[in-house]
């Protein structure tokens, strides 16, 4: 691993110098705290933050089925974490205060979930983190808007960077809600519009976890295909239990057997690297249209039946592109740089970096402040410009679509946790391109 640690130092430093985040217009974006947003992120390193540390609240699947996703959930966070602290913390009003990450294990249960978030509120820690399930978003963001509303003194701000059903920035939103993630809708219609220019597609196989997102997912496919292709005949639709499929040949057999050319999944996680895996040792000469194909261990389950045949969606990849860009991932992989690491989710890191901008530009960690100050946000590390959108708390951002294949092939620099396969891209989408209307009708205090 010496080319990362070589790589390390230089990467920070293109980091440091890169990032830029700033308020929409208006008044704020000038104001003392405001530059103090700025320099905390684009500035040299500072000294050590020596103020009563900001705790965050991780809230995740640490153990059980999904806790392999939940570990490089800590991974990127902790990355973010150290990145801020590095830089010398938040500046508040009070001086500079580091942010320390308080992992707390929902074993993947949304009942679990609510006990650490009463467990968060009785500790006074303002701010939660969650994203590997949509189910479980939904529940945090009920119990938070009944928690703000009771305990005014003790309000609490949910920063969601993964659970992806449209409607927690739709007609669920919420005041207390930010998403940092593309939600299922923008990845959908990523996804098709390459589906909409590979003609050899003429029918497609609809294959999900059965929950929240699984079917956000079946829909939103069903009605992009009608809207861009709809010569494309839709063969199969199934749901299959969330975490429990330990051999998925039997749907691989349906899919076979209905003649897909394709299939469309947002199996994440262990369900979709059993999904693969199956595919790949019966032989399935069929495309996957994925929303995390290229996450964990998914490449090196599918090994050399996924070349050219497995596309996913998402904010960022290793291969990308740019010098800031493979800088920022030469860091990551200099501070994880064991193979299985290696799944930088660049949307994690930012979530932080954004916050810390927010909470010096509203010289305050209150949480109604930070939320305040957190709509309309810009953020630009130099490779990656985004912002939060005021009307429903989402972040509008790039999105790539790739397609698997060999490390060293052209457009394939990286691969994948040592695999020998990685992803290069077919689509890029600046930000603009990615926007989608909402029916979000924001309720402020």
């Amino acid at each position: 691993m010496t080319k990362w640690q070589q790589a390390a130092a230089a990467a920070l430093v293109a980091i440091s110098m890169g990032g830029v985040a700033h308020a929409a217009a208006g008044a704020a974006a000038n104001s003392p705290a405001s530059e103090a947003a700025n320099r905390s992120v684009s500035g040299k390193p500072g000294g050590k933050p020596t103020g009563t540390p900001i705790q965050l609240a991780l809230i995740e699947g640490m153990s059980g089925p999904f806790a392999n996703a939940g570990a490089a959930v800590e991974r990127n966070l902790r990355f973010g974490v150290e990145q801020v602290n590095a830089q010398g913390g938040v500046k508040l009003a009070d001086g500079a205060h580091p942010f320390e990450l308080v992992v707390l294990d929902s074993k993947g249960s949304t009942e679990e979930a609510l006990t650490q978030l009463r467990a968060a509120a009785d500790r006074h820690i303002g701010y939660i983190m969650q994203g590997n399930s949509s189910a479980v978003a939904a529940a945090l963001i009920g119990a938070i808007d009944k928690q703000n509303s009771r305990e005014p003194g003790n309000r609490e701000l949910f920063l969601n960077y993964s659970a992806d059903d449209p409607a927690l920035t739709n007609a669920s939103c919420s005041f207390w809600h930010f998403r940092f993630d593309a939600h299922a809708g923008m990845r959908m219609d990523a996804l098709v519009d390459v589906i909409q220019r590979d003609k050899a597609v003429k029918k497609v196989y609809l294959l999900n976890q059965d929950y929240s997102f699984g079917h956000d997912v079946s829909s939103l496919a069903r009605s992009t295909l009608a809207t861009k292709r709809p010569d494309i005949a839709v063969v199969g639709d199934e749901f299959h239990p969330i975490g429990r499929v330990k051999d998925f040949a039997p749907y691989i057999a349906k899919i076979r057997a209905s003649g897909a050319d394709a299939v469309i999944t947002g199996n994440w996680g262990n369900d979709l690297t059993l999904l693969v895996k199956a595919a790949r040792e019966q032989g399935l000469d069929t495309k996957f249209y994925t929303f995390y194909g290229n996450s964990l261990g998914a490449p090196a389950a599918l090994g050399d039946a996924g070349v050219g045949h497995v596309i996913a969606v998402a904010d960022w990849h290793p291969n990308a592109g740019g010098a800031a860009s493979d800088a920022w991932y030469a860091a990551f992989r200099a501070r994880f740089p064991a193979a299985q690491d290696d799944y930088p989710v660049l949307r994690m890191p930012l979530m932080i970096e954004t916050l810390a901008a927010a909470m010096s530009r509203a010289g305050s960690a209150d949480p109604t402040a930070v939320a305040r100050a957190l709509e309309g946000i810009r953020f630009d590390n130099g490779f990656h410009a985004s912002w939060m959108r005021a009307d429903d708390h989402q972040l509008i951002q790039p999105l790539y679509v790739m397609q698997m294949d060999k490390a060293g092939t052209p457009g394939v620099h990286f691969d994948n946790e040592g695999s020998g396969y990685g992803f290069r891209t077919v689509l890029a989408l600046p930000a603009d391109r990615t926007v989608l209307p909402t029916v979000c009708k924001m309720q402020r205090p």
